[in-house]
């Protein structure tokens, strides 16, 4: 039998993510809202039998034994861990955290409990194109046969609309809250190249902006926009030390003005090119020979979605690739019949926690690389901070509560969407 499934999180992703689950067989039992209010409507509009607004009440639940975590970013490392501790499988959504130690704190429980699957919605790692593309790199598309990807240039180009709901001001409209372009698009960009190259950065040049500064929300009039609209930024990935790195060039915009989402991913080497398109896969191939490049289709997205899709929240190839990340946990809870439980293999392909802490250490040194106008290196936490490092941490925590409190204390705020 599919585990039953406890939402945390009533935003435009659980929204899109609910009708996915029940179409893959999985029966959701409960969802929990920052508010009862907020949980009620949720449960109200996605047929959901039971809401809560306490964390405990679905965790505690015996019919709960996979949790999926789409709420504000600033609690995934407490639902996670408390749920990884009382034995249920956790799926996180991006990004993982808001800094290294919480992060932390996720990779070791979930070091500590390895029978339950913990794992980072990165859904991309899923998108059949991006599947095909990696596999034509292995068997040497563009003349670097395997990990052979020193001398590799890797251009992304991200256009979208607003990443906010412009109706109401909520967490979105602030980076230290985990909106923004870096953080919610930068971060499948950051885990889309390690997983096709299966190598890391190892330092970054970073230039993060927000342009759109206000915007005007029903019931709260101008509100001041924290999360950046554009970043642009340059990793150089690990070397073996014999050739040049491999370099990645980024760049996110979301100032489509009709909301159209476009991206391009592109992996160039001496033999060729490939270039994922939307949810094609197209490849350019140099004659060795004759000089002439010839291009060919290796994979053509036909499939259409039955699900509603937000192109604020989840564009068409991100929840194509949802969708078949839900279809591989549900495979890994259909094992043989010699085995009990779930099987990893299905599975096999999604971002872990480790991927998170270290996609987590990227979006850092960019922001750092941003403010400082500088090449930074990535330092990947290995360890606990220091008192010192607590206390910053503990000072920033407090400004952010004071922020909020300062908001939800102002009566033209619709509070029923905050956080």
């Amino acid at each position: 039998m599919l585990p039953g499934i406890g939402m945390f999180g009533t935003g435009e992703v659980t929204h899109v993510l609910v009708p996915i689950l029940r179409d893959k067989g999985f029966n959701i039992v409960a969802i929990w809202g920052r508010t009862s209010k907020e949980a009620e409507q949720a449960a109200l509009e996605l047929k959901i039998p039971f809401h809560t607004a306490k964390i405990d009440d679905v965790l505690l639940r015996k019919d709960v034994d996979l949790v999926f975590i789409t709420c504000p970013p600033f609690l995934h490392s407490q639902i996670s861990v408390k749920a990884l501790g009382i034995g249920k499988h956790v799926v996180c959504d991006k990004p993982m955290t808001l800094m290294q130690s919480d992060a932390l704190k996720m990779v070791r429980a979930s070091q500590y409990y390895p029978t339950l699957i913990s794992i980072v919605n990165h859904s991309l790692r899923f998108l059949p194109a991006i599947a095909h593309m990696k596999r034509a790199i292995q068997e040497g598309y563009i003349g670097l046969p395997g990990p052979c990807l020193d001398q590799t240039l890797i251009d992304v180009k991200v256009r979208m609309g607003p990443l906010f709901n412009r109706k109401r001001y909520d967490w979105l409209c602030d980076e230290s809250m985990g909106g923004g372009a870096l953080n919610l698009v930068g971060s499948h960009v950051i885990d889309l190249v390690k997983f096709l190259t299966e190598r890391k950065a190892v330092r970054v040049h970073g230039t993060v902006r927000t342009y759109a500064m206000y915007a005007s929300h029903s019931h709260t009039g101008i509100r001041r926009v924290a999360a950046p609209d554009v970043c642009a930024f340059q990793m150089e990935l690990e070397s073996d030390g014999n050739t040049s790195s491999a370099l990645v060039t980024v760049n996110i915009n979301c100032h489509e003005s009709n909301n159209a989402f476009q991206q391009e991913v592109v992996i160039y080497g001496p033999a060729g090119h490939l270039t994922v398109r939307g949810g094609d896969l197209v490849g350019h191939r140099l004659n060795a020979d004759t000089g002439a490049i010839k291009e060919e289709m290796l994979y053509v997205d036909v499939q259409d979605l039955q699900f509603s899709t937000s192109d604020t929240a989840l564009p068409r190839p991100y929840v194509k690739g949802l969708c078949k990340l839900v279809g591989a946990l549900r495979d890994a809870f259909h094992p043989n019949k010699e085995s009990a439980g779930w099987i990893k293999e299905p599975v096999q392909a999604a971002a872990t926690f480790e991927d998170g802490l270290y996609v987590q250490a990227v979006l850092d040194a960019i922001r750092k690389s941003s403010n400082e106008r500088c090449w930074t290196k990535v330092n990947v936490c290995a360890e606990s901070p220091t008192n010192q490092q607590k206390q910053n941490v503990l000072a920033n925590a407090a400004a952010r509560i004071a922020s909020v409190s300062a908001i939800r204390a102002d009566p033209s705020i619709n509070h029923a969407g905050y956080f």
